[in-house]
């Protein structure tokens, strides 16, 4: 397992056709919007949801690649299972159980060692700050959120069916956005990787799910999501050699000239200036 010993920042671009991205249940499960600016968002949570989604299938909770926080998931439950564990039992003290407990969590669950998490609400376990940070992912342009009124040819009771006389329609109502490019932008800590063990292999898994997600969590409410570009900055050192903003700020996504609404991925260009890379740092594209 190799060490990682470089500070990496990434730009990870993807888009939504009729589909509905990330929706926000306190608006009705609506597409999440910036009220004053109209661009759709999608929250961090939501992308490392598809992140453990995408490792659970792929390695199936293989030894040191388990998931934490996963569906139906009793988290006091398995860091009880920590402390059971005869490494934990060994400390005599308080304080060294715990950082045993949080030592084999960040072992055995690959999004502790990645994510971070909170693992104190039961026995306790500390807390672990992840080497991987990602920002809210923002559409290049505006949005159009659509309603669209659905039916279905069956009803819940005999109640509903005596009511329609037979008929036995039920209407729905269904969130979409025509089309939608976003942008995420995440950091990768050489730092906060070696305290919690997440290594090279952790990061190649990383971009692996970065680029297939979409395929292992298809719904008929995400309509068609696709993972366009990763774009990965990596600095000769741990500690960085220019401020991730300034590397951002070499991606330029733009619409192409004559197009008014965007309705797929070719509507648009995006640019890279390799050219103004400040020195120590060198730019990797994944996808």
């Amino acid at each position: 397992m190799a060490e990682l010993k470089n500070r990496i920042d990434f730009v990870y671009i993807f888009d939504v056709q009729d589909g509905n991205p990330n929706g926000d249940p306190d608006a009705g499960n609506l597409p999440r919007v910036d009220a004053e600016t109209g661009n759709g968002l999608v929250t961090d949570v939501c992308l490392k949801r598809k992140v453990r989604n995408y490792v659970q299938v792929a390695k199936n909770c293989a030894e040191g690649y388990d998931i934490f926080i996963k569906e139906k998931a009793v988290l006091n439950t398995l860091i009880d299972e920590a402390h059971d564990d005869e490494s934990v039992k060994q400390q005599e003290k308080a304080k060294d159980k715990t950082e045993a407990a949080r030592q084999y969590m960040c072992k055995h669950y690959y999004d502790i060692r990645t994510f971070g998490a909170v693992m104190s609400t039961g026995k306790n376990a500390g807390q672990v700050r992840g080497p991987i940070q990602l920002t809210f992912a923002r559409s290049v342009d505006p949005i159009s959120p659509l309603e669209h009124s659905i039916t279905r040819v069956a009803v819940a009771t005999e109640k509903e069916a005596e009511k329609q006389g037979g008929e036995n329609h039920t209407m729905g109502r269904k969130s979409t956005v025509p089309y939608g490019l976003y942008v995420c932008h995440g950091f990768v800590s050489a730092n906060l990787a070696r305290q919690t063990g997440f290594d090279e292999n952790d990061l190649a898994l990383l971009w692996e799910a970065l680029k297939n997600m979409f395929d292992v969590d298809r719904s008929a409410s995400r309509g068609l999501m696709s993972a366009r570009r990763l774009i990965v900055f990596k600095h000769d050192s741990m500690l960085g050699c220019a401020p991730a903003n300034q590397l951002f700020d070499l991606v330029h996504v733009k619409k192409r000239d004559g197009v008014a609404a965007p309705r797929s991925y070719d509507d648009y260009t995006i640019t890279v200036d390799k050219d103004k890379l400040p020195q120590g740092v060198e730019v990797i594209e994944e996808i």
